[in-house]
């Protein structure tokens, strides 16, 4: 058992050094999986765990994604693994929401979609989201206003008046992500939009775009001539 014990210990410094010389890179799926593991259980070789969360999701991003009450199910998985697991996906999500704020969405919009993309893929639910910008395009606030399927009855453009000027926003954009993963705009995706159009003209309020996140990648309205 001291043996054993001792072989995981010496794996574990290990995955710290490589880490360390050469970057998350260097590491298979699992490997990072184990490495977030033990920063939970140090004493327990999590190896068993790591792969059997990449054979049960397929990936790392499906494992960190993963519900808790899923994961919980595991086999040597504690609610401590799960929030080693938890916690860097939403220090992550942070993260990149901080550094889009007071930006130029323009010059930021890659930071921006990797924001949306982090916090909108693993919904299972519709999200709608506003980007409030200013007279310079510099990004005011971005918030989650409705949830539910995207319809002309769900989404109240009075609501999304009142944010704008309390915000004193010269100008929008919307998003909101498809759980299917589809990038292609519904009936209902393009009557929202001309609804809020309609809405915030009366108001002076341009919406420069309406992003759909499907999965890791995006459409736009704007780009496909839409708006």
């Amino acid at each position: 058992m001291k043996a054993r014990t001792a072989s995981s210990s010496g794996h574990r410094q290990r995955l710290r050094e490589r880490f360390f010389q050469n970057g998350i890179e260097s590491f298979h799926d699992y490997e990072v999986l184990e490495l977030l593991l033990t920063l939970a259980t140090p004493r327990k070789d999590m190896k068993p765990q790591a792969k059997e969360l990449i054979r049960r999701f397929g990936s790392l991003a499906g494992a960190l994604e993963a519900p808790t009450s899923v994961l919980l199910d595991i086999k040597g998985m504690g609610q401590a693994n799960v929030f080693a697991l938890k916690l860097p996906h939403a220090v992550g999500r942070r993260y990149l929401f901080e550094k889009t704020q007071g930006k130029d969405y323009l010059r930021s919009s890659k930071t921006v979609k990797d924001y949306l993309t982090h916090n909108l893929r693993e919904r299972n639910r519709e999200v709608f989201m506003v980007i409030f910008l200013d007279g310079q395009n510099q990004i005011i606030k971005m918030e989650e206003l409705f949830t539910g399927s995207l319809t002309t009855s769900a989404i109240y453009p009075r609501e999304v008046i009142q944010k704008v000027l309390s915000y004193d926003a010269a100008s929008v954009i919307l998003v909101h992500n498809h759980p299917s993963g589809s990038l292609t705009p519904s009936g209902s995706d393009r009557a929202v939009t001309k609804k809020l159009k309609v809405a915030l003209a009366s108001i002076d309020v341009e919406i420069l775009d309406h992003l759909i996140v499907g999965g890791n990648d995006f459409f736009s309205f704007a780009d496909h001539r839409l708006l």
